[in-house]
Parts: structure tokens; C-alpha cells; sequence
């Protein structure tokens, strides 16, 4: 479905029943992340909170909460995001198929990001502390933005194509943090901004940030989507969106046209902070670590301006949709760009990462089904590619023993082993 904003996609879950609206007062300080808990663990919809105590804003949860929303709110240019991935994969059948070329045109012209001019995000200013100080477990280290889109740019190329745009948790309050002027920045360092910050710090300059809030659904998925190193996150927000992604510059800073709320700072180079507890989507609280923190410049937002957030904890949670719809995407990528592996699924169960089936060929000759020699090869392939590498666990089988298996089902790759039958006599 196409939207042209957070508020324009709330308002027609709203009408056709897929959303319920909170009037009563709701305090971000763990009531609202147990309420978005129940509803999601009773496959519900999604939730409003209009009056969010000591904020001005209202918040979103459980947009994602179950996979035929999630596929709603994507449809149908998921279907030209798909066929364009299928393109890349394998352009000789595709050229014999013009229907899937055109299927994926509106996808190419829409991931050129367009410039702007006086976008809505940029007519309104606030602080941190008027934000929804969402904390959603009882030791976590304060409140965190829990969907935030983090931009940055190569320090050596001014190009918006050489730019990275992230999920990296934002801490906005806790710990030794300078309230209303600081923030926490928590991402490992084989992501994206990784690169830009250590350029940044090689060059002795902070790195410039811009973190993305709310703004079309396609962003947010955007932002933790595996792309091939080069391909920039903003092209394919515009081709899953249907709409170009907009953008401008305010004080050297890019500005998401569509977002509900742009925080602009800098990281300060050289420097760390404590960061977190927090409750992680593995149900447990990764413990506070020193990271490196922003100083803030500026916060915009739009009028109507909403906040969403989600709510991680043990798996499966809102976040596991996210991996489903990755899954769906990438289905045809990952032989293209690990050859010789034919399936692989990130188990969402297990809090997507952490637990890896794959299925590739064993090809090696002679062919020993005892001893598996090609298959050693793919996984270490597998365990070295992209977030794939995060994998603490990986199960992998040789495709010629059962070139029908289907390891998306875990049933069907694990069986449970049946019960020795009791001896009688």
C-alpha cells in the first residue's frame, strides 16, 4: 500500500479495523511497552497512545505485530521489490520473462532519492524531554528510541549515495548522559556507520548524524535491511515505499522530508559514554557497555508529528515480522551471492540472528555422506557474509540428500526423534 506518511498509514489501519486508539493518560515508563506486549502476544492491532504522560506527542507500537498486517502495509510494491531482487539474481531467466521486467520497473524509478525543498519535518522544533520516554524493562538504563533510522555519510565523499542508514538503539536518557543535550549510540562495529566513524576519527572531525523517526513504514524496514555493500539504504527505501525517498539539508545536516522527526548532532570523537542495560530481543538485558554518544544540535518535527517505537524481549516479538519480510526479499539472493548454498533461514524464534539453517550442495568427489567436505566451506562462507556473520549457532545439510527440504520449517529440517519402544515380556 502506498502511503505518504506515518500518519496517512495510521489512519487507514484505523478504517479497516486494524488499529485501536488509547485516550486514556498512558505512562511511557514500562506501562505502554506491557501493553503493546499483550496485544501483540494476542495477535491484536496496532495501538495509538494519544495522551502520552509528560509528552506532547502521541506513540505507535505493534504496527508490525502480525505478518498479514506487516504484508498489507508493504503491498504491492514488495511484489516489484521482489521481482527486482529476482532480476539481479538470475538476469538470463528474468530476460526471458518481460512481465517480471516490468514488474520491478516502478521499483528502479522509484529508489533515485529526490531533493527538496522546505519539507513539513523542519516547520516545528522540541527538546528530548519532550519525546515519549519509552523505557520498556524494569532495569533497562533509561528510555531508548527503539525504531530509529540513523544516517551518516563517508567522511571522504560528500555523494548522498555513499551514506548509511541504520537501526542502531538510541539512548535518550540514564546513566551519565547530559539530559536534553546528549545521547547514546549503540552499534557494533562491522556496521555501516562503523566505517564512517572510523574515517571521522581518522581524520580528527566528528562524524555528523541525522536519526530518522517515524516517516513511511518502507524507511524503518530500510534500516535494517542487508544490502550489498554500496547499495545505499535510502535507494531501496523509495522502491519498497513507492515514493522516492525526499530529502534536504538543514545546517550541512540531511533531513528525511518524510519523517515525523529529525535529531540532528554529532558523535564526539574520541570519547564514550556507558550505555544501556537494556532488554535485548534475546529476552535478556545485554549489560551497559561504553559507547560513543552525540551531542545534539537540533530536534525537528512535523505538526502532526507521531512517534513509533516497538517492543523487543524473547523472541518471537514484533521484530521477528521484520525477518520474515527479509526472508521474503532476499529468497533468491543468497545463492546469487554465496554460490553453491541454496536456502538459508535466520530462525525467528530464536531472535533472528542467533540460529542460522542453511542447505547447499556437497558436490566434492568422491561423494562421502559421512564426511562432510564442501559443506565446511559454505559455512565458513556463510558465517563471513554480512550479518550472517552474528550467527551464534548454524546447522547446515547437504541439498542431495533431500533436494525438497524446506528449511524454513524447522519441523522439517530438526524431526523430533520418535520414543524407543518400551520392551515388553
Amino acid at each position: 500500500m502506498k502511503f505518504s506518511s506515518l500518519r496517512h498509514c495510521i489512519d487507514v489501519l484505523e478504517k479497516q479495523g486494524e488499529l485501536v486508539k488509547i485516550q486514556e493518560p498512558v505512562d511511557p515508563n514500562l506501562e505502554m511497552a506491557e501493553i503493546t506486549r499483550r496485544v501483540f502476544n494476542a495477535n491484536g492491532p496496532a495501538v495509538l497512545f494519544a495522551n502520552v504522560i509528560n509528552s506532547k506527542f502521541s506513540a505507535v507500537s505493534n504496527l508490525f505485530g502480525t505478518w498479514e498486517r506487516t504484508l498489507k502495509i508493504f503491498e504491492p510494491q514488495l511484489a516489484s521489490v521482489k521481482a527486482l531482487v529476482d532480476i539481479k539474481s538470475d538476469l538470463r531467466s528474468c530476460c526471458k520473462s518481460p512481465g517480471k521486467i516490468l514488474k520491478a520497473l516502478p521499483a528502479v524509478l522509484h529508489s533515485l532519492p529526490l531533493k527538496t525543498s522546505n519539507p513539513k519535518v523542519l516547520k516545528n522544533k522540541c527538546h528530548i524531554q519532550d519525546l515519549p520516554m519509552i523505557k520498556c524493562w524494569p532495569k533497562d538504563g533509561g528510555a531508548f528510541i527503539l525504531l530509529p533510522q540513523v544516517f551518516s555519510k563517508d567522511p571522504e565523499k560528500e555523494s548522498i549515495f555513499s551514506s548509511n542508514l541504520g537501526m542502531y538503539r538510541v539512548q535518550i536518557s540514564g546513566n551519565e548522559y547530559d539530559f536534553g543535550k546528549e545521547i547514546g549510540l549503540h552499534y557494533q562495529l562491522h556496521r555501516g556507520i562503523g566505517n564512517h566513524h572510523k574515517k571521522a576519527l581518522e581524520r580528527n572531525q566528528a562524524l555528523r548524524v541525522s536519526i530518522f523517526i517515524g516517516g513511511l513504514p518502507a524507511h524503518t524496514l530500510a534500516a535494517i535491511m542487508p544490502l550489498p555493500e554500496g547499495l545505499p539504504e535510502i535507494a531501496f527505501a523509495g522502491a519498497l515505499s513507492g515514493r522516492n525517498f525526499r530529502y534536504a539539508h538543514q545546517n550541512n545536516y540531511l533531513i528525511s522530508a518524510d519523517a515525523d522527526f529529525c535529531i540532528t548532532g554529532s558523535v564526539v570523537p574520541g570519547k564514550a559514554k556507558r550505555e544501556g542495560p537494556f532488554g535485548d530481543h534475546l529476552g535478556y538485558y545485554s549489560l551497559d557497555h561504553e559507547y560513543p554518544y552525540i551531542k545534539i544540535e537540533s530536534i525537528y518535527h512535523r505538526k502532526d508529528a507521531i512517534f513509533p517505537f516497538t517492543v523487543v524481549g524473547r523472541p518471537p516479538q514484533e521484530d521477528a515480522n521484520f525477518g520474515r519480510l527479509i526472508h521474503e526479499i532476499t529468497r533468491s539472493a543468497i545463492p546469487d551471492n554465496i554460490p553453491g548454498v541454496t536456502a538459508v533461514n535466520a530462525v525467528d524464534d530464536a531472535g533472528v540472528h542467533p540460529l542460522l539453517l542453511v542447505k547447499a550442495h556437497e558436490r566434492y568427489v568422491p561423494y562421502e555422506r559421512r564426511v562432510p567436505r564442501e559443506l565446511l566451506t559454505h559455512a565458513s562462507r556463510v558465517l563471513g557474509t554480512g550479518q550472517l556473520s552474528l550467527a551464534k549457532y548454524l546447522m547446515i545439510c547437504a541439498h542431495e540428500d533431500n533436494p525438497g527440504l524446506n528449511v524454513k520449517d524447522e519441523k522439517d529440517l530438526c524431526p523430533r526423534r520418535q520414543p524407543r519402544a518400551e520392551c515388553e515380556g
